[in-house]
């Protein structure tokens, strides 16, 4: 048994000794400055290309992007949105509302959400306030986004 013990922990202490040595030689080579004073890059003209189709279809969505929102009421009642919403811009003022209309239902919805998981959270935070509230994938404002 001693000679296994020995052959083990003289293994063991190479396999310790072995990374900090390597350490200390990659410490002194990493002292030593490099100088670059230009840097060149050589891109395809596809990628350009690319790039640019892809500037013209966000210029043509009114910084509108895909994302979530909540919606907080759906009726026809006009009067009843308007208090909704109101209830909720008190409540939440730092949360942008949409009161949006579509034949013959009046819909508000709230916030700008890029994430299900954010408007998830979000939807969690009201539906004390709000009950029948539900997530709804819509356009959301991108300039909301980056503020």
């Amino acid at each position: 048994m001693k000679p296994r013990f020995c052959l083990l922990s003289g293994l063991s202490l190479f396999l310790f000794i072995l990374p900090m040595a390597y350490a200390q030689a990659v410490k002194e080579d990493s002292s030593k400055t490099v100088n670059i004073s230009k840097i060149e890059y050589i891109q395809d003209s596809k990628i350009t290309d690319l790039l640019n189709k892809d500037q013209a279809v966000n210029e043509k969505k009114d910084g509108k992007v895909k994302g979530y929102r909540v919606q907080i009421h759906f009726g026809s009642d006009r009067d009843k949105a308007k208090e909704i919403k109101l209830k909720f811009t008190q409540k939440f003022p730092s949360v942008s509302s949409y009161e949006k209309y579509d034949l013959p239902n009046f819909k508000v919805r709230v916030g700008d959400f890029r994430t299900r998981i954010e408007a998830y959270k979000f939807l969690k935070e009201i539906t004390a306030d709000f009950p029948s509230s539900f997530l709804v994938q819509d356009e959301i404002e991108l300039s909301e986004l980056l503020k």
